[in-house]
């Protein structure tokens, strides 16, 4: 059982970093110059524009300063657009760019391709069974 236990967590980790490598490449061979971190900021950032730096940080699990970094790549390359906070000194207001959105409707349909092919040849009851053991080691650790 010991045994098992270590070959989980590292088949687990190996998974995520197979995955986050295949998708990394897949963006670079179609030219969108933007890493799998960027992407799921500029996504998060989609989806919800009323999130602060540290909500974001959190969504993507990234700290403070991590955060910061992307942030200031994805303002460099013109997708996001930083501007004062309305009624805080010590926040700014995130929108997403026109470019920004021609790089989200562009980069959408490979995102869902990327996911359909690290999802191959799993099942739906597996899928399943994987989410519950997942959580159950999410509520473990939060515990």
């Amino acid at each position: 059982m010991q045994k098992l236990n270590e070959i989980f967590f590292y088949q687990l980790e190996k998974a995520i970093k197979s995955y986050r490598r295949y998708v990394q490449a897949r963006f670079k061979d179609q030219g969108f110059g933007i890493t799998v971190d960027q992407w799921l900021v500029l996504k998060a950032l989609s989806e919800n524009t009323k999130l602060t730096q540290s909500d974001l940080a959190e969504l993507v699990f990234k700290d403070k300063a991590s955060m910061t970094r992307l942030i200031e790549l994805l303002v460099l390359k013109k997708l996001v657009q930083r501007a004062a906070h309305e009624t805080s000194r010590r926040r700014f207001k995130l929108t997403i760019t026109d470019k920004g959105n021609e790089l989200i409707t562009q980069i959408t349909p490979l995102v869902k391709d990327n996911r359909k092919h690290g999802l191959h040849g799993i099942s739906f009851a597996e899928l399943q069974a994987t989410e519950q053991t997942l959580k159950k080691i999410i509520d473990n650790c939060n515990n």
